[in-house]
């Protein structure tokens, strides 16, 4: 697996080189100091991956990433400052293609980046054989021969939701879709670090017809309201007396992997609403919800996975599909049709 390294940091570039040399099944091809040079570099050398710094001189990542995807198109892991200006940037070169994005904590890189590196091999392992599998990126509007399943308002207490690589533009893409007649409340586990995932928060806010909330412990679930779990904590279901529920948020497990962990939300909805859940597998690496995904289906729980064509890393959703555990495999269009049943239609306008 071939991989580029572009970061105007000499430093980064050196310690990001090192850590990928350390797998014999990576080969660092080249490393550029600035998004110019990592475009030229891409052009020529056909990397299977590009790691790529947001901040740089002459051109930045944003831009570099923009011309990348238009020029060369190329599986890109992109280098995040683990900082409110990272994140939104992170967001967005989501947006514009990149696979995934890693943070780094800019105030003490020189002590930390070495704690990166199983991270960074597991992503850009999980993100060039994606790539190698799937000569185009994929698109959200890719074919499935599955009809959406169609629901009834009111049939769930709830929709849960586990997304990981590549998810955020997946969930803006789902969750925009929703209309304001939708009184399901919606979870959303999303692997990322705390900063990113209030961003992400304030992001779908701007975009989404229904209230989006970063949640808080002991948070009243709400109809018409979506729950971003924070970054570094779990989201689980509690019910607190008839029809009514509660979001606790902390780090039990303390073991889990990933923090949130779509493990420990499924298996909370599996325990308080049951038959009533109707969950959703997105992109991601990894099996983080199968376990859960288990629990839930034991209580005929339904759940959805997103199809492997439009996936980033068809990791999660192949883990509950081939465990014979969902409803159906969709794409993002089809997801939102499925859930947009779940609405009440709009009141008649009178006169």
């Amino acid at each position: 697996m071939k991989v580029l390294v572009v970061d105007d940091s000499a430093f980064m570039r050196r310690a990001v080189s090192q850590m990928l040399a350390s797998d014999p099944q990576i080969e660092v091809v080249g490393t550029a100091k600035n998004g110019r040079e990592g475009l030229e570099m891409a052009k020529k050398l056909s990397p299977d991956v590009i790691t790529l710094d947001i901040e740089m001189p002459e051109m930045d990542g944003l831009t570099a990433l923009r011309r990348i995807m238009q020029e060369c198109p190329t599986q890109v892991l992109m280098l995040s400052s683990l900082t409110t200006e990272g994140s939104h940037a992170a967001l967005q070169a989501l947006k514009l293609g990149a696979a995934d994005v890693l943070a780094k904590d800019v105030s003490q890189v020189s002590l930390s980046i070495t704690n990166i590196k199983d991270d960074l091999l597991t992503r850009v392992r999980a993100i060039g054989a994606a790539g190698k599998r799937r000569p185009t990126r994929p698109t959200s509007e890719g074919s499935s021969s599955a009809q959406p399943p169609k629901y009834r308002p009111g049939q769930f207490d709830v929709i849960c939701i586990g997304s990981s690589t590549g998810g955020p533009p997946v969930l803006e893409k789902i969750l925009a879709a929703l209309p304001d007649t939708l009184t399901t409340p919606v979870v959303v586990a999303q692997h990322m670090p705390e900063v990113f995932t209030k961003s992400m928060s304030e992001r779908l806010g701007a975009e989404c017809q229904l209230r989006v909330v970063h949640a808080e412990n002991h948070m009243p679930m709400e109809s018409r309201t979506i729950y971003i779990a924070p970054g570094g904590h779990h989201i689980h279901l509690n019910k607190m007396g008839l029809a009514r529920w509660e979001l606790l948020v902390n780090k039990e497990p303390f073991e889990a992997l990933y923090k949130p962990s779509v493990d420990a939300l499924f298996h909370s909805a599996a325990k308080y609403t049951g038959s009533r859940t109707l969950a959703v597998v997105l992109t991601g690496i990894g099996h983080d919800g199968l376990e859960g995904g288990r629990a839930l289906h034991a209580r005929n729980g339904v759940i959805l996975a997103q199809n492997e064509e439009t996936c980033v890393v068809y990791g999660m959703p192949k883990a509950v599909t081939e465990n014979a555990l969902i409803a159906a495999s969709l794409n993002p269009d089809q997801i939102a049709v499925s859930l947009q049943s779940l609405a009440a239609a709009p009141a008649a306008r009178a006169g």
